[in-house]
């Protein structure tokens, strides 16, 4: 509405200068042609000779003599007088302008009406036609409104009109990114009440038969020790549920132009120590030598420390981990293989709680970087080599904007 009164005021603005122009340049072509007269009878002679000759216009003198010409207009400009000095006194034209003051008038009533209708048309748009066009977009938010963690239904793009098409279907997926979060949510609190519930069962029913009767003080020292075994298979899994939270804050992390390439080398160079004690080895191939990109180093850091951890974890000794990296059109495609046992494919491996193989571990891993993965905007997979080795690969594709 604001806009619908400006845009009226400026038309009316732009429409009093239009006349003010036209109605100058009506009456400078009057002046310029009196002025003309008046140097054609700066000799006295001419002055009734011509004066027959010219229509609409009376010629007189005034003894009184002037220093400069000027003009001078009736009250309705119907007449316009122009006031010359000359040798013999001050000449008068009034020529009638009766006309020319008609079509300025008819100007300005043409305009005004012109006028009127503009800002009737837009006053009229701004309350009425807009009120139409939000109508979907209203319909939209109470929908949107009405949305809760029960209830994701996404909105169906043949409701709306074809222009609000690309924000539904951009609704839709915001929609199925926050049921899938939801999903993840209730899974991750449903298995870490299972996983946190049955180490406590096992220690209240051991310490429940070890206090039935008297025992040697080795027996009690063995339950106490399970015990122990038991609260630290815990604390790692409080730990990883804490890593998920940390995860979570820093998925609003704001992103930094890095060179991505000398950020990953910096987490390699930092697990080599470590993959030398257990007796592995740790090779990189990056391609290209360096690119920066905006990225959340954080999240970017949780994705790879876990491919890493997991490649090292179930390679054997005297087996190569190998990081490599490939520029293709506008991605980035980082992969993480092992020489390991591989994985079950038909697996959900990126569910929580779930482990596989014999090493251990909380089962958090892989969820939390693909949690983090989609914080960033990309995308992770894990599947078996397909060179003929055994073992994992596990890549991170980014996207280069």
């Amino acid at each position: 509405m604001q806009l619908a009164i400006a845009g009226a005021m400026l038309i009316a603005i732009f429409s009093g200068i239009l006349y003010h122009y036209i109605e100058i340049s009506i009456f400078e072509n009057v002046a310029i042609s009196l002025n003309r007269i008046a140097k054609d009878l700066e000799p006295r002679s001419k002055l009734y000779a011509l004066q027959s000759k010219i229509p609409d216009v009376k010629i007189s003198v005034d003894e009184t003599k002037i220093q400069k010409p000027y003009f001078s207009y009736n009250k309705d400009k119907s007449s316009t007088q122009l006031h010359y000095p000359t040798s013999y006194g001050t000449l008068i034209i009034d020529k009638n302008t009766k006309e020319y003051s008609q079509i300025t008038a008819q100007i300005l009533s043409n305009i005004i009406f012109i006028n009127a209708t503009a800002i009737f048309l837009i006053l009229f748009y701004a309350l009425f036609l807009s009120r139409i066009l939000v109508l979907p977009v209203r319909a939209l938010a109470l929908k949107l409104s009405k949305l809760n963690e029960h209830s994701l239904k996404g909105v169906e793009s043949t409701q709306v009109p074809s222009e609000f098409e690309p924000l539904a279907k951009s609704i839709n997926r915001l929609i199925k990114r926050i049921e899938a979060y939801a999903l993840s949510q209730k899974e991750l609190f449903i298995g870490a009440a299972h996983e946190l519930k049955t180490p406590l069962a096992v220690m209240k029913t051991k310490n429940e038969v070890t206090l039935l009767k008297d025992r040697p003080k080795e027996q009690y020292c063995q339950a106490l020790e399970q015990n122990i075994k038991s609260i630290d298979q815990m604390n790692k899994m409080v730990s990883a549920i804490l890593q998920i939270g940390r995860g979570e804050a820093v998925q609003f992390e704001k992103p930094v132009n890095t060179d991505i390439i000398a950020f990953l080398g910096e987490i390699c160079e930092s697990f080599k120590a470590l993959t030398k004690k257990e007796g592995k080895n740790l090779s990189t191939s990056f391609s290209p030598k360096s690119l920066k990109i905006s990225i959340q180093t954080t999240l970017f850091t949780h994705i790879m420390q876990n491919f890493l951890q997991n490649a090292l974890k179930f390679s054997p000794e005297g087996s190569e981990v190998k990081v490599e990296t490939k520029l293709l059109d506008n991605i980035l495609e980082i992969s993480v293989s092992d020489e390991g046992c591989g994985i079950g494919e038909n697996k959900d491996i990126f569910a929580p709680f779930k482990r596989y193989g014999k090493a251990g571990g909380s089962g958090l891993g892989l969820f939390v970087a693909k949690n983090a993965a989609n914080a960033m905007g990309a995308q992770i997979s894990v599947l078996n080599r397909n060179d003929g080795k055994s073992g994992a690969v596990a890549k991170l594709l980014l996207k280069i904007s």
